[in-house]
């Protein structure tokens, strides 16, 4: 296997100096697994959800969408057990009072080597109080996932939607979870965004459903473009699988640390809405009329997260190489439907009127595509520039545009170049975009340097 070029000390640093990722309130001198998205990364993320809501919701007919609220009712965090199982187990070091999660330390404190105590239980909610008075009354927590706020919303979508089992319930929000020890950049934080659908299916069906996702979500990620031998399916052991699932499965990364959790799809039964049928005293039954049987759904639930995705796919497209001149080009070989930006115009000067025309085509290119505009610095530079945020065209507007009305389309991975018409700039990327090898010379165009 080929040696891997990348470890999370390069992907922090890239994502702090290109702008995907800054530590919360970094002028204060941050806070421990709490992150905010730069513009790149924003732009990265909001594409990762897109294609998952286009995937998961749009292109089906089995699957409707929904956004339920942070703050819930505390009794939906009782029935679901999460008051009462939502523990990981603490330890806390004699000497320096560090707190560490039992199961990733030894018998001494990785920090200073003290005295560990024993392990205590810790729940992993965040508590705070809704109105005016601290009380037990009103006491809430903000959600650990999103999944309840699907369950205790199953009555109300079944009624207005009229929709048949099987029948799928996706949202995309924001989770808390208060983990006693963070780390490896975003890959475990304590605020954090998760693309979670319920799969409401007939009793004895669970089988058949969760070999289908299994297959569904792997297929996934090789479609974002993650290179299907750093993906791995790992089987739960019966000691590791949660209160409420009778089978799970994880879609593992090989990131820069090692396997680890990119996405859980677990077989949940009917668990979650007896409880919230038998703590709420409503019936979450389901009529099925051509059975003409009442019953309470099983559910599969595929789970990812949107940072653990960021993060994968940074990791998977960073390449470094040596180019023609000798000298190191760092790239991200992101697919073109997720990259932050789609193309970039780059003026090779910044006087008029080059500049001028170079805005126009920017103006126009932006209308349908995610375009930067870049002036600043030598063109070699700036190629550098966007081959390290992931912009998988170029397209350099020079002093012979002025006469023939022609602009350079550079690619990113081969470095090559085509000359095409200005007029037929969006047509030739969007043939690009779809798959369109770069070699392929459109109607119009020229081969330019690197053929």
């Amino acid at each position: 296997m080929e040696e891997r070029k990348v470890n999370l000390e390069k992907i922090t640093s890239l994502c702090q100096k290109r702008g995907f990722v800054f530590p919360s309130s970094d002028i204060y001198g941050g806070i421990s697994g709490v992150w905010d998205y730069g513009p790149l990364g924003v732009e990265l993320k909001r594409n990762i959800k897109e294609m998952w809501w286009r995937d998961m919701v749009r292109q089906r007919d089995d699957v409707v969408g929904l956004d339920s609220a942070i703050l819930m009712n505390s009794k939906v965090w009782e029935a679901s057990g999460h008051i009462s199982n939502f523990t990981d187990p603490l330890v806390e070091c004699k000497s320096c009072n560090r707190r560490w999660r039992a199961d990733q330390v030894t018998s001494t404190c990785p920090a200073c080597g003290g005295e560990l105590t024993p392990a205590k239980m810790f729940n992993l909610m965040f508590k705070t109080f809704i109105g005016p008075v601290e009380d037990e009354a009103g006491t809430i927590y903000l959600r650990p996932e999103t999944a309840q706020g699907i369950f205790v919303n199953f009555d109300n979508i079944i009624n207005t939607t009229r929709k048949r089992l099987p029948l799928g319930i996706a949202q995309i929000g924001k989770s808390f979870r208060n983990e006693i020890t963070t780390g490896n950049f975003i890959f475990r934080s304590r605020e954090f965004e998760q693309m979670e659908m319920e799969f409401f299916i007939p009793p004895g069906s669970d089988e058949k459903w969760l070999n289908y996702w299994l297959d569904q979500r792997f297929s996934w990620y090789v479609n974002l473009g993650i290179k299907k031998e750093n993906l791995r399916l790992r089987r739960h052991g019966p000691d590791e699988l949660s209160h409420y699932a009778k089978d799970c499965y994880d879609i593992e990364y090989l990131f820069p640390m090692g396997w680890a959790e990119l996405e859980g799809i677990a077989s949940r039964t009917d668990y979650d809405l007896k409880r919230h049928s038998e703590f709420s005293g409503k019936s979450l039954e389901y009529f099925d009329d051509e059975t003409n049987e009442h019953y309470i759904p099983y559910v599969i639930e595929p789970s990812a997260g949107v940072d653990r995705s960021f993060l994968a796919l940074l990791c998977d497209a960073y390449d470094e190489e040596i180019d023609e001149n000798g000298e190191e080009r760092v790239v991200l070989r992101l697919s073109p439907k997720l990259a932050s930006y789609q193309a970039a115009v780059l003026p090779l000067s910044r006087k008029a009127p080059l500049a001028e025309l170079a805005r126009n085509v920017y103006g126009e290119l932006k209308k349908n595509l995610m375009v930067t505009y870049d002036e600043s610095q030598s063109i070699g530079r700036r190629y550098r520039r966007q081959d390290e945020i992931g912009t998988p065209f170029d397209i350099t507007v020079d002093f012979q545009s002025l006469e023939d009305n022609m602009a350079t389309i550079r690619d990113r991975d081969t470095m090559r170049q085509l000359r095409t018409p200005i007029s037929k700039l969006k047509d030739v990327l969007d043939a690009k975009f779809s798959g369109e090898p770069f070699d392929v010379l459109p109607e119009g165009s020229t081969y330019w340097l690197g053929f």
